[in-house]
């Protein structure tokens, strides 16, 4: 669902922000990315999604190069950045039925969706009034809801659980499972390790821009008899 082979990024000649990342993650697997700040994710998220060009490598979505083919491979996933910025003088409803028609979701797919979206994450009543009203919470709820209307088969999340209150972290955390469960594929970035180690089938650790582990958190802990926190802490030190 998601390669990305021999990925390099640098900013200036002195340092590579990215450097050689190589990593597969197949359908249904939700797969956590995890390293300490300035560590390389957001630079990876944002070549995963097209933001930015690799100065080396490929990244691969549903077999498409993103660089050779970014409209084709750009229709396979959806992206919740780690804030909510979203233009905010439009209407939330606006705002669904605007990321509906980017991904030609049906009108009645589209309704349901919205309404079952919505409703879960409690803000279906605040749809007819302009973003710029929301809270930072709500808005957050709001990407969710609109990365998830159009049932992507791949569903890219930067820190998603921050500004979410408990209730709302929790039905986030079993959305991402279901999607997982119906065939869809989650990759996301977080500071919270227990999240990562009891939610994820895989986890990635960057440091320095390079890859230093690549499994699933059970593997990686019989390795060192410790804790994923412990492994991470021991991992990512400073030299």
């Amino acid at each position: 669902m998601l390669t990305l082979k021999n990925v390099s990024k640098s900013y200036d000649k002195s340092k590579k922000a990215v450097d050689n990342i190589s990593l597969e993650i197949n359908k249904g697997e939700i797969v956590g990315f995890i390293g300490p700040n300035g560590a390389g994710k957001t630079t990876t998220i944002k070549m995963i999604t097209g933001m930015i060009s690799p100065d080396e490598g490929s990244v691969i979505v549903n077999g498409l190069d993103i660089t050779k083919n970014p409209v084709e491979a750009k229709k396979s996933f959806t992206f919740v950045p780690d804030h909510p910025a979203i233009f905010d003088s439009i209407k939330g409803i606006d705002y669904l039925n605007f990321i509906a028609d980017m991904y030609d979701v049906s009108i009645n797919d589209r309704k349901e969706r919205i309404e079952k979206f919505t409703k879960t994450f409690q803000i279906y009543d605040a749809l007819t009034k302009t973003i710029n009203s929301y809270s930072h919470g709500m808005r957050q709820k709001l990407l969710i809801s609109a990365a998830l209307l159009p049932n992507p088969k791949l569903f890219i999340l930067d820190e998603p659980l921050v500004g979410l209150d408990p209730h709302s972290a929790k039905i986030l955390k079993d959305l991402m499972k279901e999607h997982c469960k119906s065939g869809g594929t989650v990759f996301f970035s977080s500071h919270l390790l227990e999240v990562v180690e009891n939610l994820c089938d895989k986890v990635a650790i960057i440091h320095k821009g390079s890859l230093i582990a690549y499994d699933t958190a059970e593997n990686i802990k019989n390795k060192s008899n410790s804790t994923l926190e412990e492994i991470f802490l021991e991992m990512t030190k400073d030299e």
